[in-house]
């Protein structure tokens, strides 16, 4: 129910000592045979009323939201920024919920966001008279538009951590900013269109090593940068993993079992990038590509009634098993990397410390 942010916050103020909170950590490690760090803690729910608090706030975005679109497509974007904003000033600078602030800080950037849509909207056929029918100069509109959505996101994102320092918020600002990257490119470059998944893919890799440096800054993940770091990390997983598969083709119709192999493959290499950088976004991103390479190689081998079952038992037994020896498979990835190794968050000495 408590997060590290919390169990520091009581420390700063004098309600535990600093000796009382080290032997919580220790116990709760204890307890659960894994270090505090490989927990991936983040909070999503402080109690019910987290629930409750996001459902109320939740109609009332959507209704403001839809009465302001009825009288101008841009000023329901706005009414939702200015309610989520008044919003989080007492339930998350105030009461500091978990799953509200989660909402409000959405509902703040994606409102700042449809605002802008909104004003291209009440304009369109102004700018299709400009554009014509100029297929380039109507991508560069278009990428135009795209950029300085982006950039807009990102700014209100960026204002709303200095306010309220949500985790999230740094990776829908990051996620905007990679977004504009991507923009400039397309408007810069129109051939960039034909190069939009390797493009993609390389924002993803720019999004996780972000994410790493917010990871290395806090190995024992006791303070807000290891919550900041996880959705980094969670942003990061699908930029990752989607391209790669899409340029695979694994979507695209029949797998042959040769592509089925390298999805295999591949999914092993990120459970090895999970394992030393100890998140495991990257296995949960690309779960769906390895679930349909393993029933298509099924299938090619004759299962075809049990296929959907043997798949499901197969990596559902494979993820079990990794998740209860994390820690020892962690040491044999961590062990050979040397100094780096030291940069990335502890591996437990040995299992019979946590049992």
């Amino acid at each position: 129910m408590y997060s590290e942010v919390d169990l520091n916050s009581a420390v700063e103020a004098g309600a535990i000592s600093p000796e009382a909170a080290a032997a919580f950590r220790d116990h709760i490690a204890s307890m659960r045979a894994a270090p505090i760090a490989d927990e991936e803690h983040f909070r999503l729910l402080t109690g019910f009323n987290d629930i409750f608090v996001a459902i109320a706030a939740a109609l009332m975005l959507v209704a403001v939201g839809k009465i302001g679109a009825e009288i101008k497509p841009w000023l329901g974007g706005i009414a939702v920024a200015a309610l989520a904003w008044g919003l989080a000033e007492y339930f998350t600078r105030v009461r500091r919920m978990a799953l509200p602030s989660i909402l409000l800080l959405l509902a703040f950037v994606g409102g700042i966001a449809a605002t802008l849509v909104g004003v291209v909207a009440d304009n369109v056929m102004l700018l299709e008279r400009y554009v014509g029918n100029d297929e380039t100069l109507s991508r560069q509109v278009g990428s135009a538009i795209a950029a300085t959505v982006g950039l807009a996101t990102a700014t209100a994102a960026w204002l709303h951590w200095r306010r309220f320092m949500v985790p999230i918020t740094v990776a829908a600002g990051a996620v905007a900013v990679i977004g504009v990257l991507i923009a400039l490119i397309m408007l810069a470059l129109p051939a960039a269109q034909d190069w939009a998944m390797p493009i993609v893919l390389t924002g993803g890799v720019l999004m996780f090593l972000f994410a790493m440096r917010w990871d290395m800054s806090d190995r024992e993940r006791k303070t807000r940068r290891a919550d900041v770091a996880f959705w980094l990390h969670l942003a990061a997983a699908p930029m990752i993993a989607h391209p790669i598969f899409q340029m695979l083709g694994v979507f695209d119709g029949a797998v042959q079992p040769g592509i089925a192999a390298i999805v295999l493959l591949l999914y092993i290499g990120f459970a090895i990038v999970a394992l030393a950088v100890d998140r495991r976004a990257l296995l949960v991103s690309s779960l769906a590509y390895v679930l349909y390479a393993m029933y298509a190689l099924l299938q090619t081998a004759g299962a075809v009634e049990l296929g959907a079952a043997l798949t499901a038992l197969v990596i559902g037994s494979a993820l079990l098993t990794l998740s209860a020896f994390w820690q020892p498979m962690r040491r044999l990835v961590v062990g050979p990397l040397g100094g780096l190794g030291h940069r990335l968050p502890p591996v437990a000495a040995r299992e019979a410390a946590y049992a």
